[in-house]
């Protein structure tokens, strides 16, 4: 791994990691509605976490971008301790190397200093993978949805304490 480096999103990362998300998903069966997939902030992924307490990674191996990951405010929650962690994607020369255990923890670690208490993830049922990460960081499953990310299509919810 010591090729594969993981940094904040820069401006000029705005259009590969838009294709790297979008390709990953098509990959991966995804509805293209109700899902990460159609959010407007795909294209413009800096500006959109160019703000505070949030932040989106990018995880590139020998200067390529291959996924990233982020926290924000959890949308539509009335109190603001709980974060999502959000668009956590990585192509397939990045899986089965601990890239996305080294991510999820750089996440999580940004979202204790921003204070929150709690971190909410969506995702699909069929992602075993991604799902055995996250209970293995400590993310335990929800019997519904909190907040409101307009991801409908979503149908697994998993959160985590901080």
């Amino acid at each position: 791994m010591s090729d594969i480096k993981i940094r904040a999103i820069q401006p000029k990362d705005n259009k590969v990691l838009a294709t790297v998300i979008r390709e990953v998903l098509i990959e991966m069966g995804v509805p293209k509605v109700g899902t990460a997939y159609e959010d407007k902030s795909l294209d413009s992924m800096y500006e959109t976490y160019d703000y505070s307490r949030m932040e989106y990674y990018v995880v590139e191996e020998e200067g390529r971008i291959i996924g990233g990951a982020g926290i924000a405010p959890l949308e539509g929650k009335v109190i603001d301790d709980i974060c999502e962690l959000q668009k956590m994607y990585f192509l397939p020369q990045a899986r089965g190397k601990g890239v996305g255990y080294k991510m999820i923890n750089r996440c999580l670690d940004f979202a204790k200093e921003q204070g929150y208490a709690k971190c909410y993830l969506e995702t699909m049922p069929y992602m075993e993978s991604a799902r055995k990460l996250y209970k293995k960081v400590g993310f335990i499953p929800l019997e519904e949805p909190i907040g409101n990310t307009g991801h409908y299509s979503c149908q697994a919810w998993m959160i985590k304490d901080l």
